[in-house]
């Protein structure tokens, strides 16, 4: 009896693995060449956007997984958009239903120029009518419910308008309804790390956000909404702590005149049409950041300097018991635009209060300098740019100085030698200087009798 039942399993063994084999052959059968896979995504892809395509090399396989490999990607425009790899692995049961369920897409080696990219603005694809797909599929294909369960990527470089090339390393692992379940985005090759982690709480949409930045945290709740009017909300409240602002905005290539480690609160907002539109989310985006700064230091420039010689004043440095203030971002066709309103810095008895404006790297703002000992606000101007800041008096304290200077001589310049020894003194400058000794007075003649 063994052997007849030994037999009989071995038939069906046999038949399983003709029959699988068969099936392999009449797909594989059907499906495209390598060069027609690159062919037809290359046509694709210009008769979405407009824009060629090169695809230096396709390849495909379909088992053990349904595997499809793109290399050597360029769009055809002055500068660029180009990939060094893309691999996305599919299961093959629901292929074989015709629906599409991606176990992951792998990117490597992706050049994002900013110019390059503006070009596709509008032109993405479209929710197909009357289901949640993001893209419409040719009947009889669907998308599977969590159509990618991971897309990673390494090496994703941003070039900005000018020129300053980031590259991000991160994951995304989703559930229904293209809601991150875990996000990880953090700046490549960066010490100390500057990355951003996200955890879904609870099937809501809501999720636990952590920052690691300038060797501090920056940590909160993130919250996607669905407004009344049908727009798409994203916010944010985060609370950062200890966070180095030199190591910060060096992560990001960028230079900064403030050194010193700052805690507060942060809330974000940004709004969309639809969840389609997240490039419009993106540039919408609104930051406020209520911070304290203890103790602080200004890199580039001379508060004292500034006021003592009532002229322009460029670099040298100022050390500050503490600055608090609020800084406020906000996204823009042509850039980010950040203000520094309520500024108020401190320094032994000596204050200082005022507002900044920073755009396209331009200073724009004024503050008054207080000092307790008997001068109140001095008025100073601040110009230049981020990387070359300037300090100088205000056009109507300088006219003050001067209708002063003519309509009392020598008054003038002590009241500036004063307040230059104050400031030296206030900011732990060098000594004061001895006080200007007064002019002799005239000699007169011998008086007359009549």
């Amino acid at each position: 009896m063994k052997h007849p039942v030994r037999r009989w399993l071995i038939g069906i063994a046999v038949a399983l693995l003709l029959g699988v084999g068969a099936l392999v052959w009449v797909v594989s059968a059907r499906l495209p060449t390598d060069d027609e896979v690159a062919a037809k995504i290359a046509e694709g892809f210009e008769k979405r956007f407009g824009v060629a395509l090169k695809v230096g090399g396709a390849h495909w396989s379909l088992l053990p997984v349904p595997v499809l490999v793109l290399s050597d990607i360029a769009t055809d425009q002055p500068r660029p958009i180009t990939l060094r790899r893309a691999t996305l692995r599919l299961q093959l049961a629901p292929l074989l239903q015709r629906v599409i369920a991606v176990d992951e897409i792998e990117i490597e080696s992706l050049v994002l120029p900013r110019t390059s990219v503006r070009a596709f603005r509008g032109k993405g694809p479209k929710p197909q009518e009357g289901s949640g797909n993001v893209v419409a599929l040719p009947a009889p294909w669907t998308l599977a419910p969590v159509p990618v369960e991971l897309l990673r990527w390494r090496d994703v470089v941003w070039i900005d308008r000018r020129d300053i090339s980031l590259a991000y390393d991160g994951d995304v692992r989703f559930d229904p309804g293209w809601r991150p379940r875990q996000a990880r985005l953090e700046r490549a090759s960066v010490t100390p790390p500057v990355r951003l982690r996200l955890d879904r709480q609870a099937g809501q949409d809501r999720w636990r956000t952590r920052i690691d930045a300038g060797g501090g945290t920056w940590n909160g709740v993130s919250r996607l909404e669905t407004l009344p009017d049908g727009k798409l909300q994203f916010s944010a409240e985060l609370e950062p702590r200890q966070i180095d602002i030199e190591s910060l905005v060096q992560a990001f290539d960028r230079r900064t005149s403030v050194a010193g480690k700052f805690s507060g609160n942060t809330t974000l907002v940004a709004e969309a049409g639809s969840s389609e539109e997240l490039g419009a989310l993106i540039r919408s985006l609104h930051t406020r950041t209520t911070f304290s700064v203890q103790p602080a230091t200004l890199t580039k420039l001379d508060v004292a300097k500034a006021v003592a010689t009532a002229g322009v004043s460029r670099g040298g440095t100022t050390q500050l018991d503490e600055l608090t203030g609020t800084v406020d971002t906000q996204g823009t066709e042509d850039g980010v635009v950040i203000q520094y309103t309520n500024l108020k810095a401190r320094s032994g008895v000596l204050t200082a209060s005022g507002n900044l404006k920073l755009f396209n790297r331009k200073l724009d703002g004024e503050i008054a300098v207080d000092l307790v000992d008997g001068v109140i606000g001095v008025p100073l101007k601040i110009s230049g740019t981020a990387s070359d800041p300037e300090l100088s008096l205000t056009g109507a304290a300088l006219t003050g100085a001067a209708i002063g200077s003519a309509v009392l001589p020598g008054v003038g310049t002590a009241i500036g030698a004063r307040v230059g020894q104050q400031v030296e003194k206030m900011f732990g400058g060098s000594k004061p200087k001895p006080k200007p000794k007064p002019a002799p007075r005239p000699r007169t003649g011998p008086r007359q009798t009549p």
